[in-house]
């Protein structure tokens, strides 16, 4: 097998996001691959890399945590902890699922979810903005999630 993923690869990994739960011989089935080859391809994939860890789409308003919203999070210019640093910090606080550093005027996107905005806002106010290195935060709450991957 090449390093490159190549079109039975692709069609593996995505009858895996559409559940990983699935046998070798559900994905032969539904790719029309041979159960043989689904195995040895999976195999291949989770030994370079590629297929990382197999997990859960969860409801999160089912778990109270129905709210979501994003935090631009912009470093302070100069600090002297790394920034970096302050990336591990966020994402060790409760109710933070994704820390991104990016390209722009903000330095950090941070995907949260909580109870309510009030949470969110606690979360932002009492625990982000008090980290050292935290400049400035911009809080964005989302209505709906069309589309989301696990």
């Amino acid at each position: 097998m090449s390093e490159k993923i190549d079109e039975l690869d692709e069609r593996i990994i995505e009858e895996l996001k559409k559940d990983s739960r699935q046998s070798t011989a559900d994905i032969s089935r539904r790719s029309g691959i041979a159960r043989m080859t689904v195995h040895e391809r999976i195999r291949r994939l989770k030994e370079k890399g590629v297929i990382r860890k197999f997990s859960l789409a969860l409801d999160y308003s089912k778990l109270d945590r129905p709210t979501t919203a994003f935090i631009l999070v912009a470093y302070e210019p100069g600090h002297k902890m790394p920034q970096h640093r302050l990336a591990e910090k966020i994402a060790k606080l409760p109710g933070v699922y994704a820390v991104h550093i990016i390209t722009g005027e903000w330095d950090m996107l941070v995907k949260v979810r909580g109870a309510s905005v009030e949470e969110i806002g606690r979360l932002v106010v009492n625990k982000i903005r008090e980290l050292d290195g935290a400049y400035k935060t911009f809080t964005m709450s989302t209505f709906e999630t069309i589309m989301e991957e696990p």
